[in-house]
């Protein structure tokens, strides 16, 4: 019987290592770890999770995020964002689910979305609807 290995993929996760600072766009079609430094837009398709050390200058879009860390910019997610204790965000938040515990601090507004409206505030388009079936018209002739 032959010995089936599983492994992991360690590249699943894209991470910002505590001390690293980039300024940019990321965009990752995966899972993302933030512990850095980062100014500009960060897109996910996955989990955003901001560490206790990360400091982010810019807007956040992504499908859920876990925020411990510091966050100027608005932040636009597609089912569930937990503030962590021990956070600040500055700006707005655009969320499906909202999850507060005692220690976090937010400034800004809270608007509860759909998912339909998040897929409209994000450029999302929509899932393109199957073409009806062109109709034939039989001639006699």
């Amino acid at each position: 019987m032959a010995k089936i290995e599983t492994t992991t993929n360690v590249n699943a996760v894209s991470r910002i290592s505590a001390g690293t600072v980039i300024k940019g766009e990321i965009l990752s079609p995966s899972d993302i770890r933030i512990d850095g430094t980062f100014e500009g837009k960060v897109y996910s398709k996955g989990r955003a999770v901001i560490g206790e050390t990360a400091v982010i200058k810019g807007d956040i879009i992504c499908s859920d995020i876990d925020l411990w860390g510091k966050v100027d910019g608005n932040i636009y997610v597609k089912d569930t964002l937990s503030l962590k204790e021990g956070c600040v965000v500055n700006g707005n938040l655009h969320v499906r689910k909202l999850a507060v515990e005692l220690g976090s601090t937010f400034n800004g507004n809270c608007k509860m979305i759909t998912e339909a409206e998040f897929d409209k505030l994000c450029g999302v388009a929509p899932a393109a609807k199957p073409a009806a079936p062109a109709q034939h018209q039989a001639h006699a002739n």
